[in-house]
């Protein structure tokens, strides 16, 4: 059972605890933060926990990558997304000969006067969807490598910075493997978060039919927040204090992993900076300004999963990854 910490007088490196001047407090943040999380939840039925990740993936400024089968509404909660924030989208549906330049863009040739003129691709948006990533080859794969890392994309030498804020929404198929090329553990850990919608309860599929019998949920969708009020939120989950305890603590769950011996693979010290991010998202989310290891536990297997590999005994044998990880977060001792 997790203790409770008290709120700490100051933040991490001596910055300022969220909440002070400019920033947006605790009463100001919590209608748009409902009023978002109405929205998506208008659309996606019974998958409050789902929606909770993704929100913390975009308010630590991270990417997501929902990996579920088809129909179960991983389009439709990315469209919602960027309805509700009054941003930039844009979709590309992954393909084998889908290339670089369909996603980057590239100079193109004007006769008139012989000159170059930078046309730009889909990826200069807001919020991109890329839809079954793990169709396209490697290579172009790779060109979401230097976005997700750097918030630029090089185009013929050229490196372009890319609207902020910038959002990738990858999806996959984990039943259908034909044609799929799968992603490396090195596009992989450029995900903040890793998470699966799952099929809706009896109920919720229920109402998703009255819901859609006449006009789409998706259409009724109101902006309730702009891309200024969603970098003033982001500055303020980076000062979200987190005290050394706590760090240490996320530290800590991350080495287990690397000791796990059901684990060829654990995660990497970018593992627990990714970690160190979305606690604080998550602490934000919950309407506090500093951390506490409940919020580590909450976001730490959606974090930390993809970022780790099976050993071969283990996977054949039947394990399952989140089990090893959620054993391993509950051998290490919890900060008072």
């Amino acid at each position: 059972m997790t203790e409770t910490i008290a709120p700490p007088p100051h933040a991490l490196n001596g910055r300022p605890a969220a909440g002070k001047a400019g920033d947006f407090t605790a009463p100001a943040r919590r209608p748009q933060i409902d009023r978002l999380r109405a929205n998506l939840a208008g659309v996606i039925l019974g998958k409050p926990e789902a929606i909770d990740l993704l929100l913390t993936a975009l308010l630590a400024g991270g990417s997501v990558l929902m990996e579920d089968v088809p129909g179960v509404g991983k389009t439709t909660l990315a469209k919602a997304l960027a309805k509700s924030l009054s941003l930039d989208f844009n979709r590309v549906q992954f393909t084998p000969d889908l290339l670089p330049a369909d996603i980057l863009g590239g100079n193109v040739f004007n006769p008139a006067d012989g000159s170059l003129t930078f046309r730009p691709g889909p990826i200069f948006c807001n919020v991109l969807l890329a839809d079954e990533i793990n169709r396209a080859s490697p290579r172009t794969q790779s060109a979401l490598l230097e976005a997700m890392a750097e918030g630029q994309a090089t185009v013929e030498g050229v490196a372009r910075p890319l609207p902020a804020p910038f959002f990738v929404l990858a999806t996959q198929n984990p039943a259908d493997f034909h044609g799929t090329f799968p992603l490396p553990e090195a596009q992989l850990d450029r995900f903040l978060i890793r998470l699966r919608l799952d099929y809706p309860a009896a109920e919720a599929e229920i109402d998703m039919l009255f819901d859609q019998a006449r006009v789409h949920p998706l259409e009724l969708v109101e902006p309730v927040l702009d891309g200024e009020g969603l970098r003033k939120m982001q500055a303020a989950v980076r000062a979200v204090s987190v005290e050394r305890p706590v760090a240490a603590y996320i530290v800590e769950v991350c080495r287990r992993t690397r000791q796990e011996k059901r684990l060829d693979l654990g995660a990497s010290p970018r593992g627990s900076m990714m970690l160190f991010r979305a606690s604080q998202a998550a602490a934000y989310l919950a309407g506090r300004d500093f951390v506490r290891p409940d919020d580590v536990q909450r976001v730490a297997t959606a974090v930390l999963a993809h970022r780790c590999m099976l050993s071969g005994e283990a996977k054949f044998g039947g394990t399952d990854k989140a089990d090893v990880l959620r054993e391993a977060i509950d051998a290490v001792p919890v900060p008072v």
